[in-house]
């Protein structure tokens, strides 16, 4: 992700964007500076309204400071990307009303193929891309394929213990923020879209809008290719 900003707090919002919620000592031990220097620069992004802070307390002990970009960090990167890229920076608008008349239809069965389609339409598109034997291998692609569209995704493949046989597939920075904010029909297309991609049954598995940190899927027992679509 692009950020306007001087070039040690880019790098701390990048860093929020691909691996968040982040502690100070994460923070610094992966930026290599001192927690005072962190705490400095997030001091003065929250001020800019970029970093939201969320408390956790484990237990009787003192209550532990988590930090995390907030919408409008990730609006600025996606219109900063765009104009870098020539062109304008309204996509985001324009998705979010498309998406708002998609959603007005009433017949659910309509608008259900519609999203359908759009999952379709995507990986087509994609597909040439993702053509592995192997259910690794396409894993791996998927992930190679959305980090040059500067979107993070981790890959586990084959979890043991209760769920052996699965794979995860954890998209860190949501492609989508305007829209996954408020809309489960977009994770539910996004799983068709992995589902296509994959070619295996794909499930969601957490969701932002449930209040995790972001959406994973995962494949193998369990899973099932159906999205629910309200």
């Amino acid at each position: 992700m692009s950020y306007p900003s001087e070039t040690s707090d880019s790098r701390l919002l990048t860093l929020l964007a691909e691996r968040g919620p982040l502690g100070i000592a994460e923070l610094s031990g992966l930026n290599g500076v001192t927690p005072t220097a962190v705490r400095q620069r997030l001091v003065r992004l929250m001020e800019q309204g970029l970093v939201g802070r969320e408390v956790s307390r484990s237990g009787r002990g003192r209550p532990s400071h988590r930090y995390q970009l907030t919408e409008l960090a990730r609006r600025q990167a996606s219109n900063s990307e765009s104009d870098t890229t020539g062109g304008g920076n309204n996509f985001a608008d324009l998705a979010l009303a498309l998406w708002q008349e998609v959603r007005a239809i009433a017949d659910p069965e309509v608008r259900r193929g519609l999203f359908k389609r759009l999952a379709g339409s995507l990986a087509q598109a994609y597909g040439q891309r993702v053509n592995g034997k192997s259910l690794d291998s396409r894993l791996e692609q998927v992930r190679e394929l959305f980090a040059e569209r500067r979107v993070p995704i981790d890959v586990e493949a084959h979890e043991s213990g209760s769920h052996a046989g699965s794979s995860k597939l954890t998209v860190v920075d949501c492609p989508y923020p305007e829209l996954a904010e408020r809309d489960h029909a977009v994770c539910a297309m996004e799983k068709m879209l992995f589902s296509q991609l994959l070619e295996t049954p794909v499930r969601l598995s957490t969701c932002r809008l449930n209040g995790h940190s972001c959406c994973q899927f995962e494949t193998g027992p369990g899973a099932d290719i159906v999205a629910a679509l309200p």
